[in-house]
């Protein structure tokens, strides 16, 4: 019989746990499959099973698994974690609260005590700011170009933006534009060589640089969008039925500010070598940190490490208590 995976119930509120898991996404299912390998009471709760994962496109860069779209790659960790049988609950945390031990409080008006909580909580997309963005949301604008580029075939689009999601987007919209702008507020981008190269040779690709989106417009949908060039101040119009805006992202500032954490000054979870943040007993994995100790590198790959690690400093918390180094476990 082929092995199936069985669901764990949720748990009830007021369960009692050796770690919360704040985030589903790589971080927090790795800090989940190797909190259960350590023993650990443990349970995932997340808005979005897969986090960033859910609207990546092809996953060409994690070792072991050559092409994999983003969407398979989070049901196979989901998967993983299921043979734990740790619960996996969707619903979003709205307070954490210190005492002797953490009270962890949900939307859904569940509450959960925890020894130790491990925060993954990723970062969501930024805006731009600008007229009609909010408008056209859904009709036009997007800022996924792997969930929304079919939606362009045949489509002439923008792609705003300087780093490697935004050339790595404006090379995919080639698929399905036959003419794609990238629009950058810069007259040099901030991307790996390899993205930079391609998207300079690509015919289809035209650059505007020094140049800001000032607004976005249209009638049912977006027909347009005004540009300002810097350099010569002069402000023109292009003629686009889709904009996708790629200009990073940032951390659910006020949540993380709510649990006490310190944060950097753009609001990441200043974290150490053990992914252990300022308060005893709580732990940041993944896209939410950063710090002295990490270079800000976000992908699967890292999210992974930091998750396990996060978990490996929770067991020491909760074992053998806090600030005993790793040498010191017995294997």
């Amino acid at each position: 019989m082929p092995f199936r995976l069985s669901m764990p119930r949720k748990p009830p509120t007021g369960s009692e746990f050796d770690t919360v898991i704040i985030g589903a996404g790589p971080a927090g299912m790795s800090a989940a499959l190797y909190a259960a390998r350590l023993g650990l009471k443990s349970i995932i709760i997340g808005e979005e099973i897969g986090g960033a994962l859910t609207e990546a496109g092809e996953v060409d860069d994690y070792p072991g698994l050559i092409g994999v779209q983003g969407p398979d790659l989070a049901k196979k960790f989901e998967q993983h974690i299921r043979k734990y049988r740790v619960p996996i609950v969707r619903d979003k945390v709205v307070r954490v609260e210190k005492g002797s031990s953490f009270k962890v409080t949900l939307m859904g008006g569940e509450t959960y005590v925890s020894k130790t909580v491990i925060v993954a909580v990723g970062s969501r997309r930024r805006k731009l700011g600008v007229p009609g963005e909010n408008e056209f949301s859904g009709k036009g604008v997007t800022y996924c170009a792997p969930c929304d580029a079919p939606l362009f075939k045949g489509k002439v689009t923008a792609v705003v933006g300087g780093g490697n999601a935004a050339l790595q987007a404006a090379l995919l919209m080639t698929v399905y534009s036959p003419k794609v702008y990238l629009i950058h507020r810069r007259d040099e981008f901030r991307a790996f060589p390899v993205y930079i190269k391609k998207v300079r040779s690509d015919p289809r690709i035209e650059l505007v640089l020094n140049a800001e989106v000032r607004r976005i417009g249209g009638s049912k949908s977006v027909e347009w969008v005004d540009v300002l060039r810097k350099d010569i101040g002069e402000e023109f119009r292009l003629s686009v039925e889709g904009v996708i805006i790629e200009i990073g992202s940032e951390p659910p500032k006020d949540f993380l500010k709510s649990m006490g954490l310190r944060l950097d000054e753009k609001g990441y979870v200043v974290v150490g070598p053990g992914q252990e943040t300022n308060i005893d007993g709580v732990f940041a994995a993944g896209d939410c940190t950063a710090g002295p100790h990490k270079k800000k590198f976000d992908q699967v790959v890292t999210a992974v490490a930091e998750g396990a690690v996060a978990a490996l400093s929770a067991y020491e918390y909760v074992t053998l208590g806090k600030g005993l180094p790793a040498e010191e476990l017995q294997y």
